[in-house]
C-alpha cells in the first residue's frame, strides 16, 4: 500500500502535469498488489518514462536526478558501502568527494533510511535521484549476485573457518543447510530466470569460482563476489540435495532434477554434476514445464510451414531432424506431435531426459542404469499399438533399424540425428551400417535446423550504407536481381543486456525424400550430391533461410554466418 511519502510523490507528479489523477490511481490500485515504489509502477505501467517522472521530482525537491545506467562508477566508490546496505536499502554510492558520498536512491522522502545510512556510513550523505530497476542492475553489476548473502555469511564467521569450510568435508552438509546458502542459490537461479538463460554453469577453478549463464545460445560471465569461492562446496551441496543426489559422492558424474516455482510459472531444473580437478563442476539447465509448442512460432517460412504439415500427416515412414546439442530440435518435434496429436492417434515417445510433459502423449524416460535404452524401449512400445512414435535420438545403428523397421511396418517415427545438414543424415545412417534399400524405403524427410539470435527490437537500426553495402554485395554474390532491403543490427541497449540482440528463431533446411532421392540412396551416391539434387528441385539451404531472415529485418548477416557452413550453391 502507497506510504504517505508515496503519496506525497504522486501528489506532486499530478501537481506537475507528469500524470493525470486517473494515471495515480490506476498506478495506486497496481501498487497495493506489487509492494513496489510507486515510481516504479508508474514507469512499468506506461503512465510516464522514468525521465518525465524523476526530472519533475528533481525540480520539486531540488534533489538531482542520475541515470546510472550512463554511469561508470569507481570500485574505490562502491567498497565504501557494503553490499549488505546497498541491497537492503537499494542504494548505490556513485560519488565521494571531501568525505562527502553521494548516495543514489529512489525515494528521497525516506527520512529514516537516510538517518540509518548516514549513521552506518559515519559520512555526510548527499541524495540523487535514481530509477529503482537501474539501482538494482547496478547493485548486481558492481557487487556480484548474491553479493550481500555472502557478506553475511563471511561477517558470522572468523577467517579460519572459512577456510575449514573450503578444506575440510565433513562439515558441508551443515553448512549447505544453512537459510545464507540456500539464499545465494536461489538469488542465482532468480537471475538466471530474470535474464531468460537456459543453462546456468558452476565452474571451479584453482584460484576461484566462475558462474555463467546461456542467454540466447551464447555463455554470459555473472558477476559474483570473489569471496564465493570459500563456498563452493556448500553451494553444491545444497544444489545436490534440492535434486536429491547423493552430497557424499563427489568423485563420480551424478544426474538429477529440480522443480521450482517462479511467479507462479513451474520451471524444471536438469541438474549435471561432474568432477574436475578443482571439485565439481555443476550444470543446470532450465526447462519450462508449461510451454505452447506451435509450428507456427518456431520461424518457419510459408512454404517450409505447409512443406512441414503436409509431411507430418503422412500414415508411415521417418521423419529425421538433424543438428548439434542445443539447436532446438526437440522443441520443433514438440510442435510437430502437438499439431497431430488428438484422440484419434495414438502417439508413444522414448525420450533421455523427458525434456516438457505433453497433454495426451505416452512419454518414456530412458533409464540405463537398468536396461531401459533407446533400442529395448522401441521395442516393447510397439507392442502397445501406436500410431506415431518419437525416439529422442538414434544414437547406435540397432536403434536406427528398430525404427525404421517400425516405419516399414506402417508406423510414423520421429528422431534425431547429430549431422551438419539434412543430407549428411542419409550418410550416417549409411555408415550405422543400415542397408541402403532400408534408408530409401522408409525416409519421408529430413529436417537440419539451427538457432540464430534475434535483433533486440528496442535499439534495432539500419546498418551503415557502406556496411549495407558491403554484406549486400556478399550476399548476392554476383547474382541478380539486386537487392534493395535495408540491413539492420542492434546497436546495444539495456533491454537486451548491450548484445544487440534479443530472443532466438530458427532457421531450417527442409529435404523431402523424394523417388529421385530414393534412386541416389540405392545407387551410394555423396551427401553432396544428393544435397545438390534437392536445391536443384527447390530445397532452401540453412544459410540461405538465414539469408533470408537477414533480408526481413529479423536477424543480422555475421550472425546467420556464425551458425551455417559456406555455401558453394546460388541463393
Amino acid at each position: 500500500m502507497p506510504t504517505k511519502d508515496e503519496r506525497l510523490i504522486g501528489k506532486i507528479l499530478t501537481e506537475e502535469k507528469t500524470i493525470t489523477p486517473a494515471e495515480l490511481e490506476t498506478a495506486i490500485a497496481a501498487q497495493k498488489k506489487t509492494g513496489e515504489f510507486i515510481c516504479t509502477t508508474l514507469v512499468k505501467l506506461g503512465v510516464s518514462s522514468q525521465d518525465k517522472i524523476f526530472t519533475a521530482l528533481s525540480k520539486q525537491l531540488g534533489i538531482p536526478y542520475v541515470t546510472i545506467k550512463d554511469k561508470t562508477i569507481n570500485p574505490s566508490i562502491i567498497q565504501k558501502v557494503p553490499a549488505k546496505f546497498a541491497s537492503h536499502y537499494k542504494i548505490i554510492p556513485i560519488e565521494f568527494k571531501n568525505n562527502r558520498i553521494t548516495i543514489a536512491m529512489t525515494n528521497p522522502l525516506d527520512v529514516r533510511t537516510l538517518d540509518d545510512i548516514r549513521l552506518l556510513l559515519e559520512f555526510d550523505v548527499i541524495e540523487a535521484l535514481a530509477f529503482e530497476m537501474e539501482i538494482e542492475e547496478a547493485i548486481r553489476k558492481y557487487y556480484g549476485v548474491g553479493a550481500d548473502t555472502i557478506e553475511k555469511i563471511i561477517s558470522q564467521k572468523t577467517s579460519e573457518t572459512i577456510i575449514e569450510a573450503k578444506t575440510k568435508t565433513e562439515d558441508v552438509g551443515s553448512h549447505a543447510e544453512e537459510a545464507s546458502i540456500m539464499k545465494f542459490v536461489n538469488q542465482i537461479l532468480t537471475e538466471a530466470i530474470k535474464d531468460r538463460a537456459t543453462d546456468i554453469h558452476i565452474e571451479p577453478f584453482n584460484n576461484g569460482l566462475r558462474i555463467r549463464f546461456r542467454i540466447d545460445g551464447v555463455l554470459y560471465n555473472v558477476n559474483i563476489p570473489e569471496t564465493i569461492k570459500y563456498f563452493h562446496l556448500a553451494i553444491v551441496s545444497r544444489i545436490k540435495v534440492m535434486a536429491e543426489m547423493n552430497i557424499a559422492e563427489r568423485r563420480m558424474p551424478q544426474d538429477g532434477r529440480i522443480k521450482i516455482k517462479v511467479n507462479s510459472e513451474e520451471l524444471d531444473l536438469r541438474i549435471s554434476t561432474v568432477p574436475t580437478t578443482f571439485g565439481e563442476a555443476v550444470h543446470m539447465r532450465i526447462l519450462g514445464t508449461n510451454l505452447f509448442f506451435a509450428l507456427e512460432r518456431l520461424g518457419l517460412s510459408t512454404e517450409n510451414l505447409k512443406l512441414i504439415e503436409t509431411i507430418i500427416t503422412k500414415p508411415h515412414g521417418v521423419i529425421f531432424v538433424t543438428g548439434p546439442t542445443g539447436s532446438g530440435k526437440s522443441t520443433t518435434l514438440y510442435a510437430a506431435l502437438s499439431r497431430i496429436n488428438s484422440e484419434n492417434i495414438k502417439i508413444i515417445t522414448i525420450e533421455d531426459p523427458v525434456e516438457y510433459q505433453l497433454k495426451g502423449i505416452n512419454q518414456i524416460q530412458i533409464f540405463t542404469k537398468i536396461g531401459l535404452n533407446f533400442a529395448t524401449a522401441l521395442r516393447h512400445i510397439l507392442r502397445h499399438d501406436p500410431d506415431v512414435m518419437m525416439v529422442g535420438e538414434v544414437r547406435d545403428s540397432e536403434t536406427a533399424e528398430i525404427a525404421i523397421r517400425a516405419a516399414l511396418t506402417g508406423h510414423l517415427v520421429f528422431s534425431t540425428l547429430h549431422t551438419n545438414d539434412a543430407a549428411g543424415a542419409i550418410t550416417r545412417l549409411l555408415d550405422m551400417g543400415i542397408e541402403p534399400f532400408l534408408v530409401s524405403s522408409s525416409l519421408e524427410c529430413l529436417i537440419a535446423q539451427r538457432l540464430v539470435r534475434l535483433i533486440c527490437q528496442k535499439c534495432k537500426t539500419p546498418l551503415a550504407e557502406d556496411k549495407q553495402k558491403e554484406i549486400i554485395a556478399q550476399i548476392q554474390n554476383g547474382q541478380t536481381p539486386k537487392i534493395d532491403t535495408p540491413i539492420y543490427e542492434g546497436k546495444g541497449c539495456q533491454e537486451c543486456r548491450f548484445t544487440g540482440f534479443k530472443g532466438r528463431t530458427a532457421i531450417y533446411e527442409i529435404l523431402p525424400v523424394t523417388e529421385k532421392i530414393r534412386e541416389m540412396v540405392l545407387k551410394h551416391e555423396s551427401s553432396q550430391k544428393i544435397k545438390q539434387q534437392a536445391i536443384a528441385l527447390g530445397m532452401v539451404t540453412l544459410r540461405n533461410d538465414g539469408i533470408r531472415k537477414v533480408l526481413q529485418g529479423l536477424t543480422t548477416y555475421p550472425e546467420v554466418l556464425r551458425v551455417t557452413q559456406q555455401e558453394e550453391l546460388p541463393i
